[in-house]
């Protein structure tokens, strides 16, 4: 065997093990009393991702309190996942049942197996404790504006009648653009009065509101609150993702901060949260090309505002093997080859010269090891992704500056979708079985 490099060695040095439940803990170590945990993602479509996050999270839960998860995902459809999992009066009592019924696209990342397994064990675990210790689950995403508008509107008919002629004016104003977000970017460009200044006077009117009804749910009225928010998130984003540039991300990335921030409040003083998102929200944009394109995101928004200290990204990498995606956006999912990584790039050093096959890395502050603070390519695949296109993206990463630890599995397999009947599998058998 050829002797390895120094960043070879220094990586082996580094790399803990991984394949237990019980190798996760210099992870609950390095987390710590931290108030916030950012758990990644290199697709959103790998079995190990999301499975390993789940046990992660379970700790986090069961042994150090954390108070609830907020994924990347739309409000509406994840607050229905929450009724089930804390067991509200009248809600679904079988998770699977609710993430069965995702409809918009991209399904797959919360309609899986992996989520429903999660799902169903944070129910069990709530349904032993007092409903006001009970662990949620939220949507930290934008894209739900009609959903959001519509429960915003069955609200305030049943619970703040005084504010019917807001929630009018503003569902009246979409309704023209028959709930296409890209007519009403569309007509935006050519009428720049949009649908703004409606959705303002709803939120600022629940803004407002000191405290609910006497009859009022405090939960419910965050929802009311929330979905008003999502509204006015969605309004600017697709107002502003029709003329390109940086600019809808950052909108969207700060909806999820401010979002979290929301729940942090919502859930008292002493709250912890887990984040679950992929690795180009959680992971600190600073560390990348994003900041010198002017990007900001999820990860560095919540290490300035709560301190670094306070705060814990994991990041998470895969070699090779079947990740579920679409060949483009809309299309259905399939089963996708990802090839082996690129030569050069942190999955390359950590899969093919460090021979590595599952690891646990933890970052110590400011580490002096050459590979975890020079410049390499590092995989993100989205929910659209072309394996011929493979080298196409990779993010040059500073590591230890974008996370505060990695997971890594050399042999990535794919997510099991619960809407099979959407998928069409790959002709995966003229793929060689080494790619």
């Amino acid at each position: 065997m050829l002797d390895k490099t120094p960043d070879e060695n220094d990586v082996l040095g580094a790399a803990l093990p991984l394949e237990v439940d019980d190798d996760l803990g210099p992870l609950l170590d390095r987390i710590g009393g931290a108030r916030i945990v950012l758990l990644g993602e290199a697709s959103h479509g790998t079995h190990e991702f999301y499975a390993w996050r789940a046990a992660l999270t379970r700790r986090l839960i069961r042994e150090h309190g954390f108070s609830f998860v907020a994924v990347e995902g739309d409000w509406p459809d994840c607050w229905e996942v929450n009724r089930s999992v804390t067991g509200a009066p009248g809600a679904v009592p079988d998770p699977h049942d609710v993430l069965d019924d995702y409809r918009r696209w991209p399904t797959w990342m919360w309609a899986n197996t992996e989520t429903v397994r999660f799902c169903r064990r944070l129910r069990d675990h709530n349904l032993d404790l007092p409903p006001e210790r009970r662990v949620g689950f939220y949507g930290l995403d934008l894209y739900s504006l009609w959903d959001s508008l519509r429960s915003v509107l069955d609200h305030v008919a049943d619970h703040r009648p005084d504010y019917v002629e807001e929630a009018l004016a503003a569902y009246r104003c979409f309704e023209p653009y028959g709930e296409d977000p890209q007519e009403y970017a569309r007509h935006r460009a050519l009428a720049p009065e949009g649908c703004a200044d409606e959705i303002m006077a709803l939120l600022t009117r629940l803004r407002r509101a000191a405290a609910p009804p006497q009859d009022g749910d405090p939960a419910r009225e965050l929802n009311a609150w929330q979905n008003a928010e999502v509204a006015a998130g969605a309004e600017r984003y697709y107002r502003t993702m029709i003329g390109g540039g940086v600019e809808s991300w950052n909108v969207r990335d700060v909806h999820m901060a401010d979002t979290l921030d929301r729940l942090l409040g919502f859930h008292g003083p002493d709250s912890r949260a887990v984040v679950w998102a992929h690795n180009t929200h959680v992971g600190d944009a600073r560390a990348t090309p994003m900041a010198d394109h002017g990007m900001v995101n999820l990860g560095q928004l919540v290490r300035e505002r709560h301190g670094r200290d306070r705060v814990v990204v994991v990041g998470f990498a895969g070699g090779h093997g079947q990740v579920i995606a679409a060949p483009r956006w809309g299309a259905a999912m399939e089963a996708m080859p990802v090839p082996r990584p690129v030569p050069g790039s942190l999955e390359a050093l950590l899969a093919g010269d460090a021979e590595l096959d599952h690891a646990l890395f933890v970052f110590s502050d400011g580490p002096d090891q050459d590979w975890l603070n020079v410049t390499r390519g590092h995989r993100a695949i989205g929910v659209v992704y072309d394996p011929d296109r493979d080298h196409r993206q990779f993010v040059p990463t500073r590591l230890a500056e974008r996370y505060d630890a990695l997971c890594w599995f050399s042999r990535m397999s794919a997510l099991v979708p619960l809407h099979m009947e959407a998928a069409r599998r790959g002709e995966l058998e003229t793929v060689p079985s080494g790619v």
